[in-house]
């Protein structure tokens, strides 16, 4: 059953544009999670998506939804790790530019939720990297909801 389980998670990953409410929303905090992955070392990353997919079950409450945003982080992260043209720099960019066009997405940067994947690292200055990037992401949050508004 199990195999069954994470056969169609690969295959809504795979086209998740088409089967996945909100698509754009989960690649968009997938995102925000692999900037944290994507700095560490693969020998970590295995404590990663297990820490990763707890906080995701009490984001979403959906086990199916949890799953898929665990895999699609994995993606983000094997993209950054195998290619020249991909890396947590391009990927600040892309968080960026979406907050630019679709400033609502700045809900979803949960400083509570990001933390918790810092408990896996081991080495000192990884931490503080993986520190960095979320204050970065609170105060990209604070001033998309200052210029545009947004409440909580």
């Amino acid at each position: 059953m199990r195999a069954f389980s994470k056969l169609k998670h690969h295959i809504f990953n795979a086209f998740r544009e088409i089967f996945i409410y909100n698509h754009n929303s989960l690649l968009f905090r997938a995102k925000l999670f692999a900037l944290l992955v994507g700095v560490d070392n693969e020998e970590h990353d295995n404590d990663y998506y297990i820490n990763l997919r707890s906080t995701a079950i009490k984001i979403y409450n959906d086990e199916d939804r949890a799953d898929l945003l665990v895999l699609t982080t994995k993606e983000i992260v094997r993209k950054i790790r195998k290619s020249n043209e991909f890396n947590i720099d391009k990927l600040i960019e892309s968080v960026v530019q979406e907050l630019k066009e679709i400033p609502r997405y700045a809900k979803k940067i949960d400083k509570e939720s990001l933390s918790s994947l810092l408990e896996v690292a081991d080495d000192e200055e990884t931490k503080i990297y993986q520190n960095r990037i979320i204050e970065f992401l609170d105060n990209l949050k604070a001033e998309t909801y200052a210029k545009h508004n947004l409440t909580d």
